[in-house]
C-alpha cells in the first residue's frame, strides 16, 4: 500500500520549506492585516487525476484562497486497506481523497499543482496517519479535534482515545512551529450541524484550541456554523475575537471563521443563492477572516467544480463590499454578543483544567457538564435540546446538566417563550430553511 511510510519530521519540515506559495497561516495573516475573508470551497474525490482536475479546474475559475482536500470515510475510520481496495478497482465510489493509500508523492504532487495552500477536511476522531501523510503532502491546515470530530460523527469511540490522538497530533504541530513551519489548526464547530447553539460550538472549540496551545500550537481557527439567524449568527463570530482576549496567549495566531449554513438547504436555486448570501453577509459583517462556501446544488448532491468555482466568485463579491444592514442591526448583534460571551465563558469555566484538561474534559462529558445535542456517541449524554426561536435564533430548550447561571437559563426560557416541544416544532426548526414559508 502506498500509505505505508515512516513519517520522518525533518524531511517534511525541508519539504515544505522549499514549496514557491503561502502556508494557510500566511494566507490568514494577510487577509486579517487587508480586512478581506478567505474563501474555501469544499472538494474531494477518489481518484488521483480526478482530484487534481478538480481543484486545477476550481482554481482556474475562481482562484480559491484556500483549496480542499475532503477525505473518505474509509481513510477517517482507518481502514486504509478498504480505502486502497476501492482505490484500485473503482475509485469513483469513494466519497473522498483517500490520501493515505494515495500516498504523500501524490499528495505532494496536488500540492505542487496548485497556487493556493490546501487544507485536510475530514471527520477522523483518530487522525495520527492522516495528520502525518498530510505534513509530509506540504499541507499546512488540518481541521478537526478531540471533540469535534468525535462525538458528532461515532458511537463507540471512547472520549479518551480521541483526545490522546489530537494530543499528540497538537504536539506535533509544536514541533514543527519548533521548526518554523506554523499549521494551522481549525476547529469543526458546527458539530452535528443540526440547531447548534453558538455558546456550545464556541465552548467546544475554544477547549480544543486551549488544549492545542498547552501543546504548542501557534494558530487557530475558530469556526462556527451558520445558524440562521442574522444577528446572531454576525455576534457568535464576534464573540469568537473577545473571548479570544480572554482564553488565548498573545503569542498565538485566532481566526475566526464561518462555515456556511450546514443543514437541510432549500430545492429551489434562488432560495439557495439566498441562503448563501446570507451567509456571505454574516462572514464580512462578523469579522471573519474564513468562510467556508456552499453552493447553490447542495440540495442535489455533490456539487459539480462549476457550481464550487460560481459559488467562490458571488461569495467574494458578496464579501468584498461593506454591508449597512450591520447598522440596522446594531444593538441586536450587541444584545446576542454579550449573550453568547456569557453562555461560553460558563461552559468553559465550568470544564476547564489547566493542570489535566484532558481529563477534566472527559469527566464534563460524563456528568453532562458538557454536551452535545443529536450526538450519536455514547460520551455525550445527550440530556442538551434547543430549538429556534421567532426571529430564527437557537436558543436552549433544555440545558440539561449545563452549569448555566440562573440569568442564562431564565434568558433562553423567556427567548423561547414556549412550555413544551413537540416532534414536529423540532423537525420545523431543523428544516429552517428547507420547508416552503
Amino acid at each position: 500500500m502506498k500509505g505505508q511510510f515512516r513519517f520522518d519530521l525533518d524531511d517534511a519540515v525541508q519539504y515544505i520549506k522549499s514549496l514557491d506559495k503561502e502556508s494557510v497561516h500566511s494566507v490568514l495573516t494577510r487577509c486579517e492585516s487587508e480586512g478581506r475573508v478567505a474563501v474555501q470551497p469544499r472538494s474531494g474525490v477518489g481518484g488521483h487525476q480526478e482530484m487534481r482536475n478538480l481543484l486545477t479546474t476550481i482554481e482556474e475559475s475562481a482562484a480559491p484562497d484556500i483549496s480542499t482536500l475532503t477525505i473518505d470515510s474509509y481513510t477517517r475510520l482507518q481502514k486504509f486497506d478498504q480505502a486502497s481496495n476501492l482505490l484500485a478497482s473503482a475509485p469513483e465510489q469513494l466519497n473522498g481523497y483517500p490520501l493515505v493509500s494515495q500516498g504523500i508523492m501524490r499528495g505532494r504532487n496536488l500540492n505542487e499543482s496548485t497556487r493556493a495552500p490546501l487544507d485536510i477536511r475530514h471527520g477522523s476522531p483518530i487522525a495520527n496517519r492522516l495528520f502525518e501523510a498530510a505534513i509530509s503532502s506540504g499541507i499546512t491546515s488540518f481541521e478537526g479535534g478531540g471533540i469535534t470530530y468525535n462525538l458528532p460523527y461515532c458511537k463507540d469511540v471512547p472520549l479518551e482515545a480521541s483526545l490522546e490522538s489530537w494530543r499528540r497530533i497538537d504536539e506535533l504541530c509544536g514541533d514543527l512551529a519548533q521548526e518554523g513551519v506554523i499549521v494551522s489548526r481549525e476547529s469543526f464547530g458546527t458539530l452535528t450541524a443540526v440547531l447548534v447553539p453558538p455558546s456550545l460550538a464556541l465552548s467546544l472549540s475554544f477547549l480544543e484550541a486551549m488544549c492545542g496551545i498547552k501543546e504548542g500550537v501557534k494558530c487557530v481557527q475558530i469556526a462556527y456554523p451558520q445558524g440562521g439567524c442574522l444577528a446572531q449568527d454576525i455576534a457568535a463570530l464576534r464573540a469568537i475575537r473577545e473571548l479570544s482576549e480572554h482564553y488565548v496567549p498573545a503569542d498565538v495566531d485566532v481566526f475566526p471563521v464561518l462555515h456556511q449554513y450546514m443543514g437541510p438547504f432549500p430545492s429551489g436555486i434562488h432560495e439557495s443563492m439566498a441562503l448563501v448570501a446570507h451567509g456571505a453577509i454574516v462572514a464580512k459583517a462578523g469579522l471573519a477572516r474564513k468562510v467556508v462556501v456552499k453552493t447553490v446544488q447542495e440540495s442535489q448532491g455533490i456539487p459539480t467544480a462549476k457550481s464550487n468555482a460560481d459559488a467562490i466568485n458571488f461569495v467574494r463579491a458578496m464579501t468584498s463590499s461593506p454591508s449597512g444592514i450591520v447598522e440596522v442591526l446594531s444593538d441586536a448583534v450587541s444584545l446576542e454578543q454579550k449573550q453568547i460571551v456569557q453562555e461560553s465563558r460558563e461552559l468553559i469555566d465550568s470544564a476547564f483544567d489547566q493542570n489535566d484538561p484532558y481529563q477534566a474534559i472527559i469527566d464534563a462529558f460524563h456528568h453532562g457538564v458538557l454536551d452535545v445535542p443529536f450526538s450519536p456517541s455514547r460520551a455525550a449524554r445527550g440530556l442538551v435540546l434547543p430549538s429556534r426561536a421567532r426571529n430564527g435564533a437557537i436558543r436552549y430548550f433544555d440545558t440539561g446538566n449545563l452549569r448555566f447561571s440562573q440569568n442564562t437559563k431564565n434568558f433562553n426560557r423567556d427567548s423561547l417563550a414556549m412550555d413544551g416541544l413537540d416532534y414536529q416544532a423540532l423537525l420545523s426548526s431543523i428544516n429552517f430553511f428547507a420547508e416552503p414559508t
